[in-house]
């Protein structure tokens, strides 16, 4: 019912519960409201939904945490950086029109970073370590020009900004890899920010009950867009925050009410809809709408006629209040309720233009973040109501095309030095000249005080890597010395080497098996009662397993983390564990294992980052390969991922076939990661094939290492071949030599291919190499040297693309032919996917004799007849094709 009926009696009951409040508490009166709404639920009644409050402020005026500080001096500093940011973009833009970039987003979120830095932000100390700040992407002009005020960057950075190449120029947003002592995350590519800082916030955590990591006060901070929550990423993991209860996170959302090319909700109200998906979610949610401006107005409003019409006011007419002036806003919202417009009389329309949207009143923001800091029990979300290209007046506020501004006409930039107070003359601004006050003024003392009282400058990011030390390749020997007749798998192997890592006394407790919801699937469960699940409240039932030796355990000192279905949630926490090094000051050795098909596909993005934040573990990507995961299909075979990990510069790679061939590459990459401080990362694919594990023959170590080793050689006299695979596919070439022999009398070596993308890398140096060194003696690549002494054609066999083979075409000194798994996944039994991609042993022994046949050294009648021995159909189609 909507028309109140009643209205003595309402105010009756309105009465009461304000008496309550006053006299016995707001918790008295909650606990009123609760049993109220228990009792209209038993009695059947209909209950409006509260999971959406009224469209104003959280905190009333008379709960605010009082602001300290010098609010004047914290404006004027505001006032210089807004200057300083506006003019290093539109500067670079005068140079170099092509180079970009963005000054909306900031001019929107200034007040909100302005506040943290000065009250709330700590870089951490001697006693503790810091925040971790998750900046949005688009306000980094405005760190730049806090920066710049601090001395930690001069003129000559600013006037480089996106201008990279020779060196001290400042990228274009949050990049670790390109500024590594000073970006922490990469946030630009929407949506990476918000899940990361949820799984940071739950690694906090996790390192604090495993005693590895003090959590104390520290802070998760994620300043994301409202547009940016249309992102699955964004809003996709918020109910493990809840549910965890990881009060150390706080998310504030700029709901400036705008996307790229206009508004996010303009037929609806983002910051409504943002609430009811935050609390439902388990969130405190803390809405800052309104500036103080608009207290008197509310204070008078007991009828509610001002906040039904904010109620129903939707996005789009918000939008236009703001590039329109105070007289539309008389008109258009006051003007709504004849007696609402009465009550702004006594204001003009520069009154009205005045009243202020919350996320711009220092005052309401620090109210909002003393309440987000001091709760407990809950994450917190702030909406924070602001204005896109706030302070650029009609040019670019509040305008749909705001946030492709990047310059302002002159008038403009007079109305902007007028507003903030800039010691610029008419004459002067036309150079846009950057402005910073000598280090004693006021301003500057102020600016240093302040972030002195919470640790030092931000944003800041620690390189130096805790040294732990790095196992032998002996530890490792129960792999290197084979199996015997018993058949195991690359993944149980794999699996192996962990449990004999996390029993190491000296890193066994930095070692982090992480895995999506897969655990049993790669023979992980013998660590559930060995390690434990983590979860934070611990395990409040008892799991039906609990009678058998491998139970399902969860521990708050669990050591696994076992992420749900949740490829990028799994993938977000990896992060947040190989950069720990950096973020937590304890170095951690992550595992990640998942389906290999869900690894680079479905989260790329979150891998692409990982390499811009200098990640380091290990990325192990089981079932892997086009025809191993023979039942599962075309969604779950994974026939690219070496090619999609290739294109990530710092990711290290390999397809390893036998056990000792994961135990040194595992052994390097602790080694190179951990004890040479390399900032890299590995990816292994691993498989779920049984075969009996040969012991490591001598000397192989550093061509797997390398990406190519002869695994076996020619036994006789004959036309010869080489045998190239890698993975699964590898088998089947080991085959395929017997068969050349026994069948044909043509000898083959075998070459393990343990990484056709490392082979590939090194290739392209010696070629850059010997090109800009032309009167030099030659390089040669290690595949030449490798082949060079050997005979015969090369055949390579993958149970990847061709294209993954083909890498390294260039540097094969002898004809080169390759075969691999083109086109989508089925499911069969392997021996008929194999011969369906045509990579099993018939093929390859067939491509053999057809490269033989090409050079004229057997006739072609000799491969029709292979064709029809072993049964090829020569007219089937490709399989891209079928």
């Amino acid at each position: 019912m909507s028309v109140d009926i009643d209205p003595v009696e309402t105010h009756e009951w309105l009465s009461a519960l304000t008496s309550v409040s006053q006299h016995v508490g707001d918790g008295r009166a909650s606990f009123l409201l609760k049993r109220l709404s228990e009792h209209a639920i038993q009695a059947g009644y209909a209950l409006p939904d509260h999971s959406v409050t009224p469209y104003r402020n959280t905190i009333p005026p008379h709960a605010e945490a009082p602001m300290p500080g010098d609010l004047f001096m914290e404006r004027r500093i505001r006032s210089l950086i807004r200057w300083n940011a506006l003019a290093m973009v539109m500067r670079a833009n005068r140079r170099e029109a092509d180079l970009g970039g963005h000054i909306s987003s900031f001019a929107s979120i200034a007040t909100l970073l302005d506040v943290g830095f000065n009250h709330f932000f700590h870089a951490g100390n001697d006693e503790r370590e810091g925040d971790l700040v998750y900046f949005q992407g688009h306000s980094s002009p405005g760190l730049y020009a806090r920066s710049y005020l601090e001395g930690r960057l001069d003129e000559k950075h600013l006037d480089r900004f996106r201008q990279e190449v020779d060196g001290d120029g400042l990228s274009s947003y949050p990049h670790p890899w390109l500024m590594p002592d000073y970006w922490q995350f990469p946030t630009v590519s929407m949506g990476l920010g918000p899940i990361q800082a949820i799984y940071q916030a739950h690694m906090m955590k996790y390192l604090d009950c495993r005693g590895l990591a003090e959590k104390g006060e520290r802070k998760v901070w994620c300043f994301i867009g409202d547009g940016e929550c249309d992102e699955p990423e964004s809003l996709g993991s918020i109910g493990l925050a809840g549910r965890e209860k990881l009060d150390n996170l706080i998310f504030v959302v700029n709901c400036n009410l705008q996307r790229l090319d206009g508004p996010v909700r303009g037929n609806g109200k983002i910051m409504q809809e943002l609430e009811g998906n935050f609390r439902g979610a388990g969130w405190n949610v803390i809405k800052v709408v309104w500036g103080r401006h608009w207290d008197p107005l509310f204070e008078k409003d007991t009828d509610g006629r001002m906040q039904k019409v904010m109620d129903e006011t939707v996005d789009g007419e918000m939008q236009n209040f703001k590039s329109n002036g105070g007289g539309h806003v008389r008109e258009h919202f006051f003007g709504r309720d004849p007696e609402l417009k009465k009550r702004v009389e006594h204001l003009s329309d520069d009154d009205i233009y005045r009243l202020n949207r919350g996320g711009h009143d220092p005052y309401k923001v620090y109210a909002a973040y003393h309440r987000a800091v001091h709760h407990k029990g809950q994450p917190t979300v702030i909406l924070a109501h602001t204005i896109k290209g706030y302070g650029f007046g009609e040019q670019g506020q509040a305008q749909n095309t705001a946030h492709q501004l990047k310059k302002l006409d002159l008038d403009t930039l007079k109305a902007f030095r007028d507003r903030y107070g800039l010691p610029f003359k008419d004459d002067e601004l036309a150079e846009l000249p950057y402005y910073r006050p000598d280090p004693d003024s006021p301003e500057m003392k102020y600016l240093r005080q302040r972030r002195e009282a919470l640790g030092g400058s931000m944003p800041r990011r620690r390189r130096e890597l805790e040294a732990i030390p790095v196992p032998s390749l002996n530890t490792f020997e129960p792999l290197l010395k084979g199996t015997g007749e018993r058949a195991i798998s690359t993944t149980m192997a794999c699996v192996r080497l962990l449990g004999l890592l996390v029993k190491d006394k000296e890193i066994g407790s930095h070692v982090v098996p992480i895995v999506p919801d897969e655990a049993r699937t790669f023979g992980m469960e013998g660590m559930f009662r060995q390690l434990g699940i983590y979860t934070s409240e611990g395990q409040k039932y008892t799991p039906n397993d609990r009678n058998q030796v491998m139970y399902y355990k969860e521990d708050q000192q669990g050591q696994i983390l076992q992420e749900g279905i949740n490829e990028a949630g799994a993938m977000s926490t990896w992060i947040a564990a190989a950069t720990s090094y950096s973020t937590n000051g304890c170095t951690l050795i992550p595992f990640y294992l998942f389906y290999s098909m869900f690894g680079f596909q479905r989260v790329g993005d979150l891998c692409w980052a990982a390499g811009d934040m200098r990640s380091r573990g290990f990325l192990l990507g089981g079932t892997a390969g086009r025809t191993t995961l023979n039942g599962e299909g075309l969604q779950h075979q994974d026939g690219h991922s070496h090619v999609l990990s290739s294109t990530v510069p710092n990711c290290i790679s390999y397809d390893p076939a036998f056990a000792y061939e994961v135990a040194v590459i595992i052994q390097d990459g602790l080694r190179r990661m951990y004890a040479e401080d390399e900032n890299i990362y590995y990816y292994l694919t691993l498989l779920n094939e049984n075969h009996p594990q040969p012991p490591m023959p001598d000397g192989v170590e550093d061509g797997i290492v390398r990406g190519l080793y002869r695994v076996a050689s020619a036994d006789g006299d004959g036309h010869r071949v080489q045998l190239m695979g890698s993975g699964a596919i590898l088998h089947e070439a080991l085959a395929a030599k017997d068969l050349l022999a026994e069948e044909f009398g043509v000898q083959a070596d075998v070459w393990s291919v343990t990484s056709f993308t490392e082979l590939a890398r090194d290739g392209y140096q010696c070629e850059r190499w010997n090109c800009l060194h032309p009167e030099a003696p030659e390089r040669k690549s290690y595949v030449t040297e490798c082949l060079e002494p050997a005979s015969g054609p090369c055949i390579a066999a993958t149970d990847y693309m061709r294209l993954y083979a083909d890498q390294i075409r260039a540097y094969v000194p002898a004809q080169y032919y390759v075969l691999g798994t083109d086109g989508f996944g089925r499911s069969d039994t392997r021996d008929k996917l194999r011969r369906h991609f045509e990579v099993d042993r018939y093929s390859i022994v067939i491509k053999a004799l057809e490269a033989l046949g090409r050079q004229r050294l057997i006739e072609p009648a000799q491969v029709t007849r292979a064709l029809e021995q072993f049964g090829l159909d020569a007219d089937k189609p490709y399989p891209p094709h079928v």
